[in-house]
């Protein structure tokens, strides 16, 4: 599980790149297994506690509904 101190910091790594510092925020979803832009809707998952922050995953499911995301999250190929 994320801790609600690294969530305050966490951000959207695709929504950061030319956005302001507060852009990107992120929410847990799906049972606390993935984390959703607010701005964007990209979801990233979490697998093993650690959030894949990697913009092409979170690209994937970004037109996935957060009520329709599996759980637990598929393992991202490499």
């Amino acid at each position: 599980m994320v801790k609600a101190s690294f969530l305050e910091i966490l951000r959207c790594p695709a929504c950061v790149q030319d956005q302001p510092a507060d852009a990107g925020r992120l929410t847990l979803g799906a049972g606390g297994q993935w984390l959703i832009c607010q701005d964007c809707t990209r979801k990233y998952p979490i697998i093993h506690d650690i959030p894949v922050m990697k913009i092409e995953v979170g690209t994937q499911w970004q037109t996935t509904p957060a009520e329709s995301l599996p759980v637990p999250p598929p393992q991202p190929e490499p």
